[in-house]
C-alpha cells in the first residue's frame, strides 16, 4: 500500500515536472516569435496577469490601433481607418470554387447554405463597391490606396507594412493623409 502511494506521487510529481518543462518552453517559444514579430514591426501589446498571477496571452495590434495608442492619428482617422479595412476585408475573395464532385443539393461552395453563400455574395458586392467608392476619394491614387490596403486592411502597423523604420515612416505619412481624406469626405 504504502509503496503504491509513493509511486503514485512519484508519477504525479514526474507529470508536474513534465508540464513545467513544456509550458516553458512553450513560452520560450512565444518569446521568440513575439521578439521577431517586433523586429519586422509588429505591435504587441501584454495584458496585465490575470486572476492568481496566471499569465495572459499577447495580443497582436492593428496598426490603426497602434497608431490611435501612440496619438498619431485622431479617432475620426482612425473610425474613417477602421471603415475602409472592414470593406477592404469582406470584399476580398474568401471562398474558392468547389469542384463538382462536392456539390451536394442545397448546398454552395465551402459546405454553405445556397442562401447563405448568395447573402455573403450580396455583401461581398456591396463592400467592392463601397472599397472603390473610397479609393475613388482618394484620388485612385496608387500610394494613398496601397498604404490604406496594407495597414487599415490587412492590419499592418506602418513599419511592417514599409519593410523597415525608414519606409514605414512615409508609409504613416501617406497613411495620414489618405485618412484625413476619408475622413474628410
Amino acid at each position: 500500500m504504502r509503496q503504491t502511494n509513493a509511486r503514485e506521487r512519484l508519477l504525479v510529481q514526474e507529470a508536474r515536472a513534465k508540464a513545467r518543462a513544456e509550458a516553458s518552453q512553450v513560452a520560450g517559444g512565444v518569446a521568440e516569435t513575439v521578439a521577431l514579430q517586433r523586429g519586422r514591426g509588429a505591435a504587441f501589446e501584454k495584458p496585465k496577469p490575470g486572476r492568481g498571477g496566471r499569465e495572459t496571452p499577447y495580443r497582436r495590434q492593428a496598426g490603426l490601433d497602434w497608431l490611435a495608442r501612440k496619438g498619431r492619428i485622431s479617432e475620426a482617422q482612425k473610425a474613417a481607418g477602421l471603415r475602409y479595412g472592414e470593406a477592404f476585408r469582406i470584399a476580398q475573395p474568401m471562398l474558392s470554387i468547389g469542384s463538382t464532385l462536392e456539390v451536394q443539393p442545397g448546398m454552395g461552395g465551402a459546405g454553405l447554405a445556397l442562401k447563405a453563400l448568395i447573402d455573403l455574395a450580396g455583401r461581398r458586392q456591396q463592400a467592392q463597391a463601397k472599397l472603390a467608392m473610397y479609393r475613388r476619394r482618394l484620388g485612385d491614387q496608387p500610394d494613398l490606396v496601397q498604404a490604406c490596403d496594407l495597414v487599415c486592411g490587412r492590419e499592418l502597423t506602418p513599419r511592417e507594412a514599409g519593410g523597415g523604420e525608414r519606409d514605414g515612416i512615409r508609409v504613416e505619412a501617406v497613411l495620414r493623409v489618405a485618412l484625413d481624406l476619408l475622413a474628410a469626405a
